[in-house]
């Protein structure tokens, strides 16, 4: 076993020469992918700034000022 063919915990190091070209269709799947990643994200976000109520955590501030209030 070289010590310069494997990394300290025993897996094997690809070499430059080791790789082989990606197929179009990888290429085409992996942009693909990414698109729809992406387009998720967006999609959270964008839900997420939508349907926010600035209201909801108000209630939570009451509360833990009331709480500091009390203890201090």
């Amino acid at each position: 076993m070289e010590r310069t063919g494997f990394e300290p915990f025993g897996e094997q190091l690809v070499s430059a020469t080791d790789t082989q070209a990606q197929s179009r269709s990888s290429k085409l799947l992996l942009r693909v992918g990414t698109g729809v990643f992406w387009t998720l994200v967006a999609g959270v976000v964008l839900a997420r700034a939508v349907f926010f109520e600035p209201g909801v955590y108000d209630s939570f501030g009451h509360v833990a000022s009331l709480a500091k209030n009390l203890l201090f």
